[in-house]
């Protein structure tokens, strides 16, 4: 089922009669399953007996997209081909911006169907195309659970408030999508991409991008590992979710989040299949889906309402004005962007989150939320330590410049948060102490992220 909900005019174009297909322009949806734009356009063309045509041109030169998310994507968008083809799909991909290259496609299309995204780079594509498209655009959510505004019609202070609003709605929205059966196969539509899916590590050494944040081998992108990462973790992990999800020693994380952010699975295939496992309990469940739903819902509700997401003049006034106060508190520890990049600070454990996040992409929630919170108390001003969290997020991790990622940062100077006791530096801002640690095996975490980084250095020596 596709909701009316999620589909949106983004012009008023009348349909081109003589078109060959429905073009599906791909961009932020990169999967050939559970995918509410593609079916969208499957439905459009079978209604017009025509087939269907999907594109996708690389956005070369995107801000601060490195070596690592290029990887990552472009192994997902290698499966996408063959996957669209298997069912009467035609697929063509260009080394090309995407807006000109779905221009290219749209001269012979009924209507063209894409993706909608949140970020504000990714928005002005999508608004530079429908201002220029010979027919008419249609837009589809498929990478949220509840389209944004059907949960809210406003920016929501915290979790506590759009909770009930989404609980209300889920029963309507966590449905399955069915394949739709292709009619009129596109055999006989032949273009020739220019893009070298064949050979991505080749392709990825070509890109005008920073080579210097090399891909990981602990994570490898496309929908059908991230279908056998859920399964796997389904049939076992899982089942401890709610009581060790708090310990990044225990293995309980599902490692989703660089797939949903690259959009390889859909958010309503993970809940349903939450929902559907054999492993675990009501508050396991319950808990995950709070994640998956609820929370990062709940972050691109902020990035939606809120245009300054990526400025630290978004964090809310209180946290601020408390902020300010203490900006001239005595630091017993201080620290440029340049020792925390490079994890030389006094603290073994924020070094290793940072070596975690720096060798491999990733860091378990917890070690995110004092890794971030460090930051504020170890820098100059709060001014500094936005821009060194943010900057370091969006470089290193498979997930940066998600609208988690800037939630997630916002969230360490007060957003959707509530004023906590006085501390030195934060004021009425939430701290996190070295305390924090003692709740799960910090020195094995330690232990772990030695062995992962010296796997990805091993990995990167044999590359060279």
């Amino acid at each position: 089922m596709i909701q009316p909900t999620r589909i949106r005019s983004l012009n008023d174009l009348p349909e081109n009669a003589r078109a060959s297909y429905v073009l599906y322009w791909m961009g932020l949806s990169q999967r050939a399953v559970f995918n509410p734009a593609l079916e969208h356009a499957v439905d459009e063309a079978n209604a017009r007996n025509l087939p269907v045509l999907v594109c996708y041109g690389i956005a070369e030169g995107f801000p601060e997209v490195n070596a690592r998310h290029w990887s990552f994507l472009l192994e997902g968008m290698a499966e996408v081909g063959p996957a669209l083809e298997r069912r009467g799909i035609a697929f063509v991909a260009h080394r090309d911006p995407p807006v000109e290259t779905a221009l290219r496609y749209a001269a012979d299309a009924a209507l063209v169907v894409c993706d909608r995204t949140y970020l504000k780079p990714a928005i002005g594509f999508y608004a530079d195309f429908a201002a220029r498209a010979p027919c008419g655009v249609v837009q589809v959510e498929g990478d949220v659970v509840v389209p944004v505004e059907t949960a809210s019609p406003k920016h929501e202070i915290a979790a506590r408030t759009l909770r009930p609003k989404l609980n209300r709605l889920l029963p309507d929205y966590l449905v399955p999508l069915d394949e739709r059966r292709v009619n009129r196969p596109a055999s006989d539509l032949r273009y020739k991409s220019t893009l070298g899916l064949e050979d991505v590590p080749r392709l990825v050494a070509s890109l005008k991008a920073d080579q210097s944040v090399r891909p990981v081998r602990r994570f490898r992108g496309g929908a059908s590992v991230a279908e056998a990462r859920l399964r796997h973790y389904l049939g076992g992990p899982f089942g401890r979710y709610a009581t060790v999800r708090g310990r990044p020693e225990a293995g309980a994380a599902s490692h989703m989040s660089p797939y949903l952010h690259f959009g390889q699975i859909s958010p309503v295939a993970i809940a349903l299949a939450v929902r559907a496992a054999n492993t675990g309990d009501v508050d396991d469940k319950a808990a995950y889906v709070e994640e998956v739903v609820i929370r990062r819902e709940l972050a691109i509700n902020h990035i939606h309402y809120e245009p300054r997401y990526d400025d630290y003049a978004c964090v809310p006034g209180w946290a601020r004005k408390t902020l300010d106060a203490h900006r001239d508190d005595p630091r017993l520890h201080r620290y440029t962007p340049e020792q925390f990049e490079q994890g030389l600070t006094h603290d073994r454990y924020w070094n290793a989150a940072m070596m975690e996040m720096r060798e491999t992409g990733y860091m378990h929630n917890h070690m995110r939320m004092y890794w971030g919170k460090k930051i504020v108390q170890w820098s100059a001003s709060p001014e500094e330590a936005w821009e060194t969290a943010l900057r370091l997020n969006n470089r290193y991790f498979i997930d940066g410049r998600d609208a988690n990622s800037f939630t997630n940062v916002a969230w360490l100077f007060g957003l959707h948060d509530r004023p906590w006791g006085p501390q030195p530096v934060f004021g009425n801002v939430r701290s996190m102490s070295e305390a924090s640690l003692k709740k799960f095996d910090a020195d094995g975490y330690v232990r772990a992220v030695e062995r992962l980084a010296a796997a990805e250095r091993d990995e990167g020596d044999a590359r060279r």
